[in-house]
């Protein structure tokens, strides 16, 4: 390792990952404009050098400065005495210096006009910002469940980036507030790339039709085996019917809403339990609660594995409960007792502040039963 990389490494400096597309070549390709007055330039300078040394004996810096106020037409005047034939080579110099300026704007102002330039720097620069995104939702293709979506992520500061392939996306984006967004087919190799879903949590697709559903979803899963990525990107789908429904989870998808079995269940939960209904919706469903639940897996190397539920005393350490367990198998107990056996690779569902799972959850992954439980 070099000392610069050293001294890096020592500072905490991290360089900034970079896009899977970058557009470099889109983007020099607009500054290709710019190449012609650039070379005149450089010609007219050289040309202009060489002549003030050749017709008045110019030293070499002299003509380099008398050519550049020349050319330039700044009007500094002359910096040393030129005779007759220097005098019509300088008004020569200035005709042709206002000539690649005059094709110099010209080509500007057709660049700018475009605005194709302006498009290309300003996607670039998204890409970046994304690029810089972790653990990141990936939400496809924008309408009325989208800005629904989208609204809930934003205000509990969950990053996402909006992919849609209409061109009127980024006046859309301006309107609901997506901070970013890709313009192209979520399912395209241009989608997956652009936004970045290497190092996404995962993937939410809510099309109007199926087809697109399924599109995204089987690209998903295919890019996740070409990275060989340890962890398994979280899909999340909409579906018209029960029978998509079957159909996307059969395709891969973890997870498949239904608006109308959602809002079934959600009026049966109003109509059974309403006390219940509400103090979901004040403490779990509502953003900046005290109280959150998760799933904490335990691995095979946990020190929990195999052992009784009382015997991990998260009440007692983390101020956590264990209201259920999913078994390996799916199998769900709910508000296990604490003689149960904690099985590897099940989930226990927590519930508690937010502070506390964080806690729980680092306690469930030692590999050896941590120290705090010998002092409870």
């Amino acid at each position: 390792m070099s000392a610069i990389a050293t001294l890096k490494t020592f500072l905490g400096w991290r360089s900034a990952p970079k896009p899977h597309i970058t557009l470099n070549d889109e983007y020099y390709s607009h500054l290709a404009h710019f190449r012609l007055p650039l070379i005149l330039t450089v010609f007219m300078m050289l040309i202009g050098t060489i002549g003030y040394m050749i017709i008045d004996d110019f030293p070499l810096m002299d003509a380099i400065y008398q050519t550049g106020i020349t050319f330039t037409t700044v009007g500094f005047g002359e910096i040393r005495p030129i005779s007759d034939l220097g005098k019509i080579f300088t008004i020569t110099l200035i005709i042709f210096g206002f000539i690649v300026f005059s094709i110099a704007i010209g080509i500007i102002v057709e660049v700018v006009k475009k605005g194709e330039f302006q498009k290309t720097a300003k996607e670039r620069r998204m890409l970046y910002e994304i690029a810089r995104l972790k653990y990141h939702f990936v939400v496809c293709y924008h309408n009325e469940f989208t800005i629904q979506v989208t609204k809930e992520l934003r205000a509990n500061h969950i990053p996402f980036v909006v992919v849609d392939p209409r061109e009127d996306l980024e006046e859309i984006a301006k309107k609901y507030r997506y901070p970013y967004f890709v313009s192209a087919h979520p399912h395209t190799q241009e989608g997956i790339l652009k936004s970045h879903l290497s190092s996404a949590k995962g993937v939410i697709t809510l099309a109007d039709n199926v087809a697109d559903n399924i599109a995204t979803i089987a690209s998903a899963r295919l890019y996740e085996t070409e990275i060989h990525r340890a962890r398994k990107f979280l899909i999340i789908s909409s579906a018209q019917n029960q029978e998509d429904d079957e159909k996307l989870l059969k395709l891969g998808a973890d997870r498949v809403v239904t608006a109308t079995s959602l809002l079934a269940q959600r009026v049966n939960a109003m109509a059974a339990r309403p006390d219940m209904e509400n103090l979901l919706q004040e403490f779990l469903y509502k953003r900046d609660t005290p109280l959150d639940m998760e799933e904490a897996k335990v691995s095979r190397t946990s020190w929990l594995a195999l052992k009784m539920i009382k015997t991990a005393r998260l009440r007692d350490i983390a101020n956590v409960t264990i209201i259920g367990i999913r078994q390996k198998d799916d199998k769900f107990i709910p508000m296990p007792k604490g003689d149960i056996i904690i099985m590897p690779e099940s989930k226990l569902l927590l519930i508690g502040t937010s502070e506390g799972i964080s806690k729980a959850k680092k306690i469930i992954r030692k590999k050896e039963k941590p120290e705090e439980l010998k002092y409870v």
